[in-house]
């Protein structure tokens, strides 16, 4: 078993810990030149192009994912006894712990750290990987986009609580045979999916890695 490190923005990390989340699409880097080749004796089942393996840089089922997260250093007995918020002890100095930026709810504000400087002990969430494969990105359905943390926003009578059609271009975000609610949910990965890629990025439709996940319970 191998640990590796994947960073998530605070909307996913929220996602995770609401149980909601149990996917995540990264890009193939690089991207194969002339497709994959589906092979059910390769490592993922898939080749490039040329016939090689692909590995997936994020590991294999059973191996583990720490999520780096913004987040803040502070002196441990600064929010000892704070009803809902969570710290995590460093293990080298008793006397500093850290805070994350997602849930916080007090009125302090702290100089955040960006996700990319946590280091391995200020983790609060760490993953399991259940399965790895490869798809191109516009193939997500309903359930992918459920799966990677997706809430559509809607009130107690099942209205929307946005104006998706001010939002987003249908044309642009939904292709294909299905029901609105399933062409929504997907509508609604595809804006994330810019949000955090650049505009463009659904249009590209990428092979991605679909990496599928549980959490592991402390």
């Amino acid at each position: 078993m191998k640990e590796r490190p994947i960073l998530f923005n605070g909307e996913m990390v929220r996602a995770i810990l609401n149980g909601r989340k149990t996917q995540t699409r990264r890009v193939l880097k690089p991207q194969p030149d002339s497709g994959i080749q589906y092979n059910p004796c390769a490592q993922h089942g898939v080749l490039n192009g040329k016939g090689n393996p692909l590995v997936c840089r994020f590991g294999q089922p059973g191996d583990r994912l720490w999520v780096r997260e913004a987040h803040a250093f502070v002196p441990e007995p600064a929010y000892r006894r704070s009803t809902g918020i969570y710290q995590q002890i460093n293990p080298a100095d008793d006397y500093e712990a850290c805070v994350y930026r997602e849930n916080f709810d007090r009125s302090r504000s702290f100089p955040w750290r960006p996700s990319i400087h946590m280091p391995r002990w200020a983790s609060r969430i760490t993953l399991e990987i259940v399965s790895v494969r490869v798809e191109r990105l516009q193939n997500i359905d309903a359930a992918g986009a459920s799966a990677e943390g997706i809430k559509v926003p809607r009130d107690a009578e099942g209205n929307l609580l946005i104006d998706v059609s001010s939002k987003f271009s249908p044309a642009k975000y939904i292709q294909g045979s299905g029901t609105p609610n399933e062409h929504l949910a997907r509508a609604f990965f595809a804006s994330l999916w810019e949000s955090i890629n650049g505009a463009g990025s659904w249009d590209a439709n990428p092979w991605v890695w679909v990496v599928e996940f549980r959490r592991v319970e402390a």
